[in-house]
């Protein structure tokens, strides 16, 4: 037998990743399920909005802790929860493709559970952004929905593991954001194009920053890659 006839014709993903993806394969799932009728009898087809209306994040919920200075565990797990259910099936597509590849890539340099760690941190850090952001906004804030800040956090993350390479390479380290930059531009021809862009952005933009900047503690030696790179400068 030929060496290499038993490998995979596509390399495996790492199970932190799926562990990832599961929870927005399953919600789509259900909700798919529920819009056939399959489940959730006369009820199934607003399994979505009940999901949303569950896992959803309101900037007004941090805000309202803040004033008065508790807070409701109630309430908190939104935090975490939004990035998981979409508000389509075709967001939802969106957040699968980019957290399997980016997540893929990503897990090759960052431990599992600093993978988790990336993933969830950048969700907070989008929404707590977001909410300070809207404090001095006009208009009332959307809900954040999606996955698309933790999407933007493994971004940052892959931005991070660019900026390095390049660093060590004595190539411009500039290149590494190319890709930030092309996702940018893409949502701000889209925002035109189909318009109700909204705020929602800063969160993701949020996610992106924290990405990369958890990525200095987070990767093995990642803050002190950063720093010999920086003293090469």
């Amino acid at each position: 037998m030929r060496e290499g006839t038993n490998e995979p014709p596509i390399n495996p993903l790492p199970a932190v990743v799926w562990l990832l993806a599961m929870p927005i394969i399953a919600s789509e799932a259900v909700f798919g399920l529920g819009r056939l009728g399959l489940i959730g009898g006369a009820e199934g087809v607003g399994l979505r909005l009940s999901g949303l209306q569950m896992s959803a994040y309101a900037p007004e919920m941090v805000q309202r802790m803040w004033a008065v200075g508790e807070i409701d565990w109630g309430q908190a797990y939104r935090l975490l929860s939004y990035p998981f259910v979409n508000s389509s099936m075709m967001q939802a597509l969106f957040v699968l493709a980019f957290t399997l590849a980016l997540g893929n890539l990503v897990a090759r340099e960052f431990r599992p559970w600093a993978v988790v760690a990336l993933y969830l941190g950048s969700a907070v850090g989008g929404a707590l952004v977001y909410t300070v952001a809207m404090s001095f906004l006009p208009g009332r804030p959307a809900p954040l929905i999606g996955g698309y800040p933790s999407v933007y956090g493994l971004v940052g993350a892959f931005t991070f593991l660019l900026w390095t390479r390049l660093a060590a390479a004595n190539a411009n380290r500039m290149r590494a954001f190319t890709l930030i930059g092309m996702l940018l531009l893409f949502q701000l021809v889209f925002g035109i194009v189909f318009g109700g862009a909204g705020y929602g952005w800063i969160a993701e933009i949020a996610g992106f920053a924290m990405g990369f900047g958890l990525s200095f503690l987070l990767v093995d030696g990642g803050m002190a890659r950063a720093l010999r790179h920086l003293r090469q400068r």
